[in-house]
């Protein structure tokens, strides 16, 4: 069941996830697009590594810098097809506006898809991965990067505490993004071959935690979730939270560190052509006489 913006039981507010990227777009921040560039470069030296040529790509609603260009100047691919999230349309020339939820791709139209930092803001990943595979030719290959649950824990942890101790509670204020061990199996359940998933920590430092969220907020990252409280942030709160960042946080130069995590995933849409693993049993050999053979004297 795919769950949109306005579902009651929607976690992402799509409308306000599109206000947020494009008050984002229209004010935007030197430098805050960092970790779209970072996925962009590990998307690029994935794809490198695949001595293969993709007739047909697309850029599925990728954040930040011009996927598009960075895939066609791989000489890896010979057309590729971009399309933005609403909140984006204001960015460098699309093809098409793509509602996260529901794709505008008929089925087996592209031999390799890409999606940079988006997934991790839509309300039914496994549909949206089925789509995916879908949409892909036999042998055709998924690339994508999302944010993962490590990220900003050390924001988490500030709110968390500060809010305990001033209101006795703690508002909605953090996307549950996935973690490693789930992307695989997202990708399985979604039916693609030969899935993989892994995980890269990033430590980025600030002078202070309201530079921090400066740049969350740049980045179109501000609270989307559907059950947000719609009540400003108490004054008291923020203090406290920043005083708590500070005292856990703050390195001996006085700046404070960030986490985020990005969990990149591929994926193959299934071919009779592709190594397949033995049937159980099958095996020439047992691992008894493997280990009788090879172990100590």
């Amino acid at each position: 069941m795919v769950l949109t913006g306005n579902s009651a039981n929607a976690l992402i507010d799509r409308t306000a996830l599109i206000r947020n990227r494009k008050r984002a777009v229209a004010r935007p921040v030197e430098g805050c697009d960092f970790l779209a560039k970072l996925a962009l470069e590990d998307t690029v030296l994935r794809l490198s590594a695949i001595k293969r040529r993709f007739v047909s790509a697309v850029d599925l609603n990728s954040h930040g810098p011009s996927m598009r260009a960075a895939l066609l100047k791989s000489d890896q691919i010979d057309k590729v097809f971009q399309t933005r999230d609403p909140g984006f349309v204001a960015l460098d020339g699309i093809d098409a506006v793509a509602d996260n939820e529901a794709l505008p791709l008929g089925p087996g139209v592209a031999d390799l898809i890409v999606s940079n930092l988006n997934l991790q803001f839509v309300n039914d990943l496994p549909g949206v991965l089925i789509q995916i595979r879908r949409a892909l030719k036999p042998d055709g290959l998924f690339l994508g990067n999302l944010i993962g649950g490590s990220s900003l824990h050390e924001l988490k942890d500030a709110f968390l505490t500060a809010e305990a101790e001033i209101t006795g509670g703690a508002q909605a204020r953090f996307v549950p993004f996935i973690d490693v061990r789930d992307g695989g199996g997202l990708l399985q359940r979604a039916g693609f071959a030969l899935p993989v998933a892994d995980t890269d920590l990033v430590t980025v430092r600030y002078s202070d935690p309201v530079a921090l969220m400066r740049d969350l907020r740049a980045m179109g990252a501000a609270n989307p979730l559907a059950r947000r409280s719609r009540r400003p942030l108490r004054k008291k709160v923020l203090q406290r939270a920043i005083e708590i960042y500070e005292e856990r946080y703050r390195d001996e130069d006085g700046r404070i560190r960030a986490c985020f995590e990005i969990i990149s995933l591929s994926g193959w849409a299934p071919h009779e052509s592709q190594q397949k693993p033995l049937r159980p049993g099958s095996a020439a050999v047992s691992l008894k006489d493997v280990l009788q053979t090879n172990g100590p004297s």
